[in-house]
Parts: structure tokens; sequence; C-alpha cells
């Protein structure tokens, strides 16, 4: 219900039946429901309250996203720990020279990556090294 308003008129919002003269610029309404007079001030309350809502509700919508993603991140990582607790698990278990002959078997298989992998480890030391001395 879109009523323009007429600051020079005063207007009347009813629930019910509304009968206006519109020579004398007064309304009077007949109905059994809600009746407010004035300016338009109850308009801009209800819009104030429509935003509000709104806004609420989009609040709760952000706050259940950022909740479900929170729930996958933590599931992500307890996955990765416990696949990470179980390697560390299995390097404990070997002998240190059964781990070197891996290591080996595994550079002839793939000696592209065994170098990127080693590449890698030595950017990462070296980053970590160099930034301890900065401290």
């Amino acid at each position: 219900m879109s009523q323009k308003i007429n600051p020079n008129e005063p207007s009347s919002t009813t629930t019910g039946t509304n009968t206006s003269s519109a020579d004398t610029g007064t309304s009077s309404a007949t109905s059994t429901g809600l009746s407010t007079t004035g300016g338009g001030a109850s308009s801009g309350a209800g819009t104030a309250t429509a935003t509000a809502t709104g806004l609420a509700s989009q609040a709760q919508q952000y706050k259940q996203k950022v909740t479900d993603a929170a729930v996958q991140a933590k599931e992500f990582v307890t996955d990765k720990a416990s696949v990470v607790g179980e390697k560390f698990q299995d390097l404990r278990a070997k002998d240190l020279g059964q781990v070197a002959e891996e290591a080996k078997e595994y550079a002839r298989q793939k000696p592209g990556q065994a170098l990127l992998i080693s590449a890698a480890a030595g950017f990462v030391i070296g980053l970590l090294l160099r930034g301890s001395k900065r401290r």
C-alpha cells in the first residue's frame, strides 16, 4: 500500500474503510482497525523497522555462513593433522637407513619431483634460518 503524502494536507492511514473530503483537507476514518493521523512519521518508523529487520536477517545469514565455514575448516585441519600424525608415527617406526633408501628409490623413479621437493624444502629452510637471524 503505497501512498503519496502531501505535507500541506493531513493524512490518514487505516486498515479499514477511509472516507476523505477533498475540498476541506480533512479526512475521517470509519474503521474498526488502526488509525494513524500525521505527516508521515509512522511511515518513516516503519521503514526504519523494516530496514533493521532486513539487516538483522542478513547478519544472521552471514553468521550462519561463517559458522559453516569455520566447521568445515576445523574438519579439514583435523583430517590433515591426523594424516600428518600418522606419517610422523610411520617415520618414527622406521630406521634412518631405511628412510634414506626409500628417498633414493623415489629420486630414481621420479627425478623431477625429487628435485622440486628438495628445492622447495631448501627454500623454506633458508627462509626460516634467515628470519631467525633478523630477530
